[in-house]
């Protein structure tokens, strides 16, 4: 089979490991607009899950990965001055530019022909063509009416930004200024650089001037603001084109359909979930695993491309509902951020759920701490979330057609 993917990221690249891990013969390329060496973003966020899948389709890539990743157990906020720390589970972080060197690297030992500095914007003559250029895709945007793309964007700007501080923990900062709360998440991915993204309501925003901050200027106020938790460290960011910081509103894309004819949707270009959950480079490879996992049971295109999105659709339901809920929370910090740090904390934590934004605050942090004594609270609390985003999804079909 003649493969051509679009887009040299994690979800195209290991999509090529797994189609030639399965296949020798198969002819694989794939085209990265941008040159060798430059991306976007700082680190990645993944967990124990998702390397435990890596090790059980390719294991030297997962050992590449695990190698050249940082870990963390545990999550700190800083609220008002307290400082609270929780147990979690297993977190890793990774440079986005070493992960994609470890997949790259992989790619070519496998015989899988990489094409740098090189745009595709139309389909071109292959079996199999695969749309793995982001959320921008432009191969995607060309039958926009076909996929059914919608895009919604949220409320809050943020900016991703890197600093010399090594965090130990996912750590939480929350700061109120003269113009309201504007906070911090911090992760490590190196052992000389973490990765934070700074996030704050609109009239925060401009109210610090952020909106007219240049390059430099922008970083410096906000390493001020938080010099406490980066121990003095400085912010660098990435500018933009006319030199201003690049804040953004977070963009939630669905597509109706993840295929048309031999051209299918990988990651970022099919779907994205909002950052504060640490998802969007997880789904990817998973839904490169599900491609590969389908066209390898299903040797008719047509029935593996529709498996395919029928099975990704469904696992995604949960992340795209944690997603929102999450993106939510932090929409309404109001709302949390007069609770004690214990409470104000746990309840981030519980940000995920359907419940939370229907019921009192302190009510619900009762609730959970009980629920956690309760098995049948605990079951009731994992069922309800699917069915919560299944009808939510189901909705909005509806009102698509």
């Amino acid at each position: 089979m003649k493969v051509v993917c679009v887009g040299g990221g994690p979800a195209g690249l290991y999509l090529s490991i797994l189609l030639k891990r399965q296949d020798p013969s198969h002819d694989i390329t794939v085209y990265e607009r941008n040159p060798e060496g430059s991306t976007y973003g700082w680190g990645v966020t993944y967990w124990r899950g998702l390397l435990d899948r890596l090790h059980a389709h390719d294991p030297e890539t997962a050992r590449a990965v695990e190698e050249n990743s940082v870990r963390w157990s545990d999550g700190v906020a800083h609220v008002r001055g307290v400082t609270t720390r929780h147990r979690g589970d297993e977190g890793f972080g990774i440079g986005r530019h070493r992960l994609l060197e470890i997949l790259a690297a992989r790619a070519r030992a496998l015989g899988v022909r990489l094409e740098f500095e090189h745009e595709i914007t139309e389909p071109p003559a292959a079996d199999l063509v695969v749309a793995a250029d982001g959320i921008r895709s432009t191969l995607r945007t060309r039958y926009a009416g076909h996929f059914g793309t919608e895009a919604q964007s949220g409320r809050n700007p943020y900016i991703w930004l890197g600093t010399t501080k090594v965090f130990d923990s996912f750590t939480f900062a929350f700061r109120e200024t003269g113009h309201g709360w504007i906070w911090i998440y911090g992760y490590g991915y190196s052992p000389e650089r973490s990765t934070c993204v700074v996030e704050c309501a609109p009239e925060t925003w401009t109210g610090l001037g952020l909106d007219r901050a240049g390059e430099a200027e922008g970083p410096a106020l906000l390493a001020r603001i938080f010099a406490d938790v980066l121990d003095g460290h400085p912010l660098t960011g990435r500018s933009a084109p006319d030199g201003s910081a690049p804040w953004l509103t977070f963009r939630t894309l669905t597509n109706r359909t993840w295929f048309r004819g031999n051209l299918v949707l990988l990651g970022d270009a099919a779907h994205t979930t909002h950052y504060s959950v640490g998802a969007g480079t997880t789904l990817a490879l998973e839904d490169a695993i599900a491609l590969a996992r389908a066209l390898r049971e299903q040797p008719v295109l047509p029935q593996a491309l529709a498996r395919y999105e029928r099975e990704r659709v469904r696992a995604l339901l949960p992340a795209q509902s944690a997603a929102r809920y999450s993106a939510q929370w932090y929409e309404n910090l109001p709302r949390y951020i007069g609770l004690p740090p214990e409470q104000m904390f746990a309840l981030l934590g519980q940000r995920h759920s359907p419940l939370l934004p229907y019921v009192p605050p302190q009510l619900y942090y009762r609730i959970d701490r009980a629920a956690g004594r309760l098995e049948s609270l605990r079951r009731f609390k994992r069922w309800l979330g699917p069915k919560v985003a299944r009808t939510v999804h189901a909705r909005a079909l509806t009102t698509r057609r």
